[in-house]
């Protein structure tokens, strides 16, 4: 079964034979019992198709076997694992969803004129004026779509990207080490020729590999990266680089370098890589999705360990979340874990007073990283779990016609609020058979037409 895992996650393989390999390995464990599911979700799950040691199926399956109920794809400027991730999850009978992320213009606000955050850091650590957001439940004749609008948005980044490889030759030429070949050590181990998106960490992970060429695994790497490109780590870190058994060497290294080293090569992207928050929203109303900001907060320790300690949008946030309904945002997804109490209660208070629907999901693109969530579970957080399979029934639901969408003026509950339409679609994606979603929400919104689910009585 080892070889079964192997295939499962061989990025140079298709997705059918991936999926072949899933199915094989499903039937095999197919006694696994219901009671080990923990009843946890996470949609935000990067994959090959952004920067991630997971292919879309391997996705599915770790979260399967971490006993998730649901899971979703979530990639960089990227839809492509979307086909691949829903129908793994279908395969190991879990609730299963896609979207993709992106970073937008903050510059001008919803009138045109230039916006009060244009100077300021909101989400994104890299750069002031532009956040990240999310366009999430997208219905599947959206996929092609999202596919063809996000295309001019990687070509933008690649270009930026490619920039970004001169500078890092030259700090590597500098520090004695082997050269970047952009084509061979970048392009040719990415997905972009299938879709997906190369980001700053394919670059720092292609550094960081010509860092283990020159140093090896062990303690005399960090001695030599404090040496050569003046980093020194910190003892939790020096512990971790001078194991040379550490199975996430890489990712451990990927991210003392995005932390200290990318900001010497980083190249601020213009606005036609990170277009206007407005184009987007826009376009994901378009096509029945759901446009989401990415709360991020000010961040103390960051659980990923490749952001620093940092304030962002906390100081502003109600000056923000005001103007977030003027630029067409529906809803606004957060990672539990990465905030405190007090930060989630603020955000929580603020989604209910403007009306947004609140997603959950903890980005996954580190093999250190668990697929657990149980803050999720939690009393403050437990509704997320209900907005996820929500999400799963809006996106189901409408790849049959957008009308049923949580969001459309046309769907038959469009006159209840929004609380009463995210708990009836909460009820509508439990109902549904994960091993056949597609028919079963046929068959549920066939009920919806005819009043017939009574989801009040649940």
């Amino acid at each position: 079964m080892t070889d079964n895992l192997k295939i499962l996650n061989d990025p140079f393989l298709s997705g059918d034979e991936r999926l072949a390999a899933l199915r094989t390995r499903q039937k095999a464990e197919v006694n696994r019992a219901l009671s080990d599911n923990t009843g946890e979700i996470n949609n935000h799950i990067h994959t090959i198709y952004s920067y991630s040691p997971y292919t879309p199926a391997m996705a599915a399956y770790k979260a399967w076997e971490a006993g998730l109920r649901a899971a979703g794809s979530v990639d960089h400027d990227s839809i492509a694992a979307a086909d691949e991730m829903l129908a793994a999850c279908a395969a190991l009978g879990i609730g299963g969803c896609a979207g993709f992320e992106v970073r937008v213009s903050f510059k001008k606000d919803a009138d045109g004129k230039a916006s009060v955050f244009a100077a300021r850091k909101i989400n994104n650590p890299d750069s002031e004026g532009f956040a990240y957001m999310t366009v999430q439940g997208i219905p599947r004749p959206g996929i092609k779509k999202a596919a063809q609008f996000l295309a001019p948005i990687r070509e933008e980044r690649l270009k930026r990207t490619k920039a970004m490889a001169l500078s890092a030759n030259s700090l590597l030429r500098e520090a004695g080490l082997s050269e970047i070949d952009f084509e061979r050590d970048i392009y040719q181990i990415s997905k972009y020729s299938e879709g997906g998106e190369i980001t700053e960490r394919h670059l720092l992970a292609s550094i960081a590999q010509k860092i283990i060429h020159k140093y090896g695994k062990g303690p005399s790497l960090a001695d030599g990266i404090k040496q050569k490109f003046g980093i020194a780590v910190s003892p939790k870190i020096n512990a971790l680089l001078s194991d040379n058994e550490n199975p996430h060497y890489l990712y451990d290294l990927l991210g003392v370098l995005k932390t200290e080293l990318l900001p010497s090569i980083f190249i601020q992207p213009g606005e036609n890589e990170c277009i206007g928050a407005q184009r987007v929203t826009s376009f994901a109303s378009s096509i029945g999705a759901i446009p989401s900001y990415a709360y991020l907060g000010d961040v103390g320790e960051s659980p990923t360990g490749d952001k620093k300690a940092e304030k962002f949008e906390d100081d502003f946030i109600e000056e923000l979340f005001s103007e977030l309904p003027r630029l067409g945002y529906k809803a606004v997804t957060y990672m539990p874990p990465r905030n405190t109490i007090r930060q989630l209660s603020n955000v929580q208070n603020l989604c209910r007073k403007h009306g947004f629907m609140e997603i959950s999901g903890v980005d996954i693109n580190s093999s250190r990283q668990s697929f657990n969530c149980p803050e999720v579970l939690k009393d403050e957080c437990r509704h997320l779990v209900d907005t996820t399979w929500a999400v799963i029934a809006h996106e189901r639901l409408s790849s049959i016609n957008t009308r049923y969408g949580i969001f459309s003026a046309d769907n038959p509950l469009a006159s209840l609020d929004l609380n009463e339409r995210l708990a009836a679609f909460a009820f509508f994606g439990k109902k549904l058979n994960m091993y056949n979603p597609d028919e079963s929400a046929a068959q549920t919104a066939c009920e919806i037409d005819k009043g017939n689910l009574n989801w009040r009585s649940v």
